[in-house]
C-alpha cells in the first residue's frame, strides 16, 4: 500500500528522520515473530545530534501509534545502545539485526568494514527498526556490497582487523571483520566517555562525505 508508506515516512521525515525504508524481512524473522512480515527501518544521521538514541526512541513510538490506530501489530527493535540491556527485547539482536531490515528496504549495504552504508550517508547513520504485519509496500532489496574498488578501510584498519571480502545477502556480515582483534585494539586505546574509542573506518569511508562536509561547514557557520 503505496499510500501507507507515504503517509508514515512523510511523518517521520517532518519528525527528524534521515532516511526511512519499508522491507519484507519474511524470509528472515522466524518462530513467535514470523507473522511480523514487514519492517519499517528509520535512520539517523548521528553527525546532526548528542540526542541519537533518544530521537530514534521517539521516532519509534511515533510508528507504533501510527500502526497501532491502525490496527496492526507491532514489535520495535530499539536501537544498537539496547543490545547490552537486561530488556527481554534485546534478546532478539541474535535473530533480528537493524542492519538486515535496512538492506531488505533498499536504504544501503553492508561494507568491507561490516557497517552499514547508505549511498548518501555512508556509515554515519545510525537504525531503529519496527517489525510489523502491516501491508507496506517493501524497497528493492540491496543484495550485495557495493563498495567497488575502495579499500580504505581495509588498508588503513590500525588492527588490521577487516579483510578484503564484499558482503552479500549471503554472507553474515560478521564474516568481514576480525570482531575481537578490533575490541581488542579499540580497549586499548583512551576511552571517550567510557566507551572504547577508534571509529577510522566510519570517518576514513568516501561514502557520505559530501554530506559530512556540509553539516561542518553549517554548525561553524550557524
Amino acid at each position: 500500500m503505496e499510500s501507507l508508506n507515504h503517509e508514515l515516512k512523510e511523518l517521520l521525515i517532518s519528525l527528524g528522520a534521515t532516511v526511512v525504508g519499508f522491507a519484507d524481512v519474511s524470509m528472515v524473522v522466524k518462530g513467535d515473530i514470523a507473522h511480523l512480515k514487514k519492517a519499517v527501518s528509520i535512520g539517523l544521521n548521528r553527525r546532526l545530534t548528542d540526542r541519537t538514541i533518544e530521537i530514534l526512541e521517539d521516532l519509534q513510538k511515533v510508528v507504533t501509534l501510527f500502526l497501532r490506530k491502525r490496527g496492526f501489530r507491532y514489535l520495535a527493535i530499539p536501537p544498537d545502545s539496547s543490545k547490552r540491556s537486561d530488556k527481554f527485547i534485546s534478546r532478539l539482536y541474535g535473530l533480528f539485526t537493524h542492519k538486515i531490515a535496512a538492506t531488505c528496504s533498499g536504504l544501503g549495504w553492508i561494507g568491507r568494514n561490516g557497517l552499514f552504508i547508505n549511498p548518501q550517508y555512508g556509515p554515519r547513520l545510525s537504525l531503529a527498526t519496527v517489525l510489523t504485519d502491516a501491508p507496506f509496500e517493501p524497497g528493492s532489496p540491496i543484495e550485495k556490497g557495493l563498495c567497488g574498488s575502495c579499500f580504505l578501510c581495509v588498508r588503513y584498519c590500525p588492527a588490521n582487523a577487516i579483510n578484503e571480502k564484499d558482503w552479500s545477502i549471503d554472507r553474515p556480515y560478521e564474516e568481514l571483520v576480525d570482531i575481537k582483534r578490533c575490541e581488542e585494539y579499540r580497549r586499548s586505546r583512551k576511552t571517550i566517555s567510557g566507551k572504547p574509542n577508534c571509529g577510522l573506518c566510519i570517518n576514513i569511508c568516501p561514502f557520505g562525505r559530501k554530506i559530512l562536509k556540509e553539516v561542518y561547514v553549517c554548525q561553524n557557520t550557524g
